[in-house]
């Protein structure tokens, strides 16, 4: 067992916004020591660009905000102090030119992370961060020193002033495994529990259409569904048959909702509008004429404009008596009836929701409880859909919370963790 001298900053967590964090307090003159449990930071950073990394999306802030759901006003705050464009502005001080993609997403010029990420890395170094890989928060010892498994043995690190980013429990293997719910439980800490956000959602389909369809996009579609508070609501957009059920943007979107509904009933249900170019009587006057020879399906490509994956979900949850019945059948594909039944495992989901209670933190996301303990991140209670919004508050509150240590620490009223 070891004993390390007392660094300024201690930050445990180098993801987006335990980096972030890293970054502004040592802008402000402070050492930075920063631990992770894996062998290198940005583990999930990479993941998440191996399609393309979105870094932030370009819509009005007012519209931004509102992808944050019950977490909006705090979150606004968080977006005050760094928006997407200056997330755009950021990544062009490390040399990295972004473009907005057709739908409003941001993007680095060559698409990737790891260039940023190596580059980003590169200038925490050169401005004195320390790194300090495969150190795993265990808690606290009994006079507050932190405690780290190392291959080495178990390694004791006093600090006045720690910044935990340590992420959700979405893709454990990559470091957020949510190990510290009990930690910080034992400590008192306020924990929404954690749940899966930006996953699928579970159907029970058919071996025929698991076998031939898996992995089908459905584009475009309309999802109508009722609020819990009775509103109705529609989104067009797109998502993926799976042998599970369904995934994809549009469910991300509402994903929310949809888990809040199971939760409080047992299920949730989407009304799929799969041919949203047509007014339900108009096409119920198409497929009215006479089919001659035609099978249903090619009906259904021709006076429906059907691609053989919306067909195969059609004959999937749709009886043979609506399939011969043009008014009851353009009804159908207005309004298809989607029942979901549990959301996906945490460990499956891109995120997730829970953690820390905001309520429980002051505006420099220091723990009100616990004086010189700040948080960041996925591991604060607020989740986000894909789009550019979840990467973006999560370097907004890292550097919320960098600033907020670094000023406490000017206050001269270092905490005692």
């Amino acid at each position: 067992m070891t004993k390390a001298a007392v660094p300024q900053v201690t930050i445990i967590g180098g993801g987006p916004a335990g980096l972030m964090a890293a970054e502004a307090a040592c802008a402000a003159g402070f050492a930075i020591d920063l631990y992770d449990a894996m062998g290198s930071v940005g583990r999930k950073f990479l993941l998440a660009g191996k399609g393309g990394l979105n870094l932030t999306h370009v819509e009005p802030f007012a519209d931004f905000v509102d992808r944050f759901g019950t977490r909006k006003t705090e979150i606004t705050r968080w977006l005050d102090a760094f928006n997407a464009q200056a997330l755009r502005n950021w990544a062009s001080g490390l040399g990295v030119d972004t473009f907005v993609g057709s739908s409003g997403r941001v993007f680095p010029a060559d698409l990737k992370a790891a260039p940023l990420l190596r580059r980003w890395l590169r200038r925490l170094r050169e401005s004195g961060v320390v790194f300090h890989m495969h150190h795993r928060w265990l808690g606290w010892q009994d006079d507050g020193a932190l405690r780290f498994a190392t291959a080495q043995g178990e390694h004791i690190v006093k600090a006045n002033t720690v910044i935990f980013a340590l992420g959700g429990a979405s893709w454990p293997q990559l470091g957020s495994d949510g190990a510290w719910v009990d930690s910080m439980s034992q400590l008192g800490v306020g924990i929404a529990p954690l749940q899966p956000a930006n996953g699928g959602f579970e159907i029970p389909w058919s071996e025929h259409l698991i076998s031939r369809f898996a992995g089908a996009p459905l584009k475009p579609v309309v999802a109508h569904w009722t609020d819990r508070q009775g509103t109705s609501h529609a989104r067009q957009g797109e998502f993926v048959l799976t042998e599970y059920g369904i995934e994809g943007s549009l469910i991300y979107a509402i994903g929310a909702e949809l888990r809040e509904q199971i939760t409080e009933r047992g299920e949730a249900v989407l009304m799929l509008d799969l041919v949203p170019g047509y007014a339900q009587a108009l096409l119920a006057e198409r497929l009215a004429a006479p089919r001659g020879k035609h099978s249903i399906g090619d009906w259904l490509r021709r006076r429906a404009g059907l691609d053989p994956y919306k067909s195969a979900l059609v004959f999937e949850l749709t009886a043979k008596a609506t399939l011969a019945d043009p008014v009851a059948l353009a009804a159908q594909l207005k309004a298809l009836p989607l029942h979901l039944r549990k959301p996906r495992p945490m460990a499956e989901t891109i995120s997730t929701a829970g953690g820390i209670r905001l309520e429980s933190l002051d505006d420099a996301l220091m723990l009100r409880a616990r004086p010189g303990v700040f948080f960041a991140g996925e591991m604060l209670d607020w989740e986000a859909p894909t789009g550019g919004y979840l990467l973006t508050a999560c370097f907004a509150s890292g550097l919320i919370a960098g600033r907020g240590a670094a000023e406490w620490i000017k206050s001269g009223r270092p905490g005692t963790p």
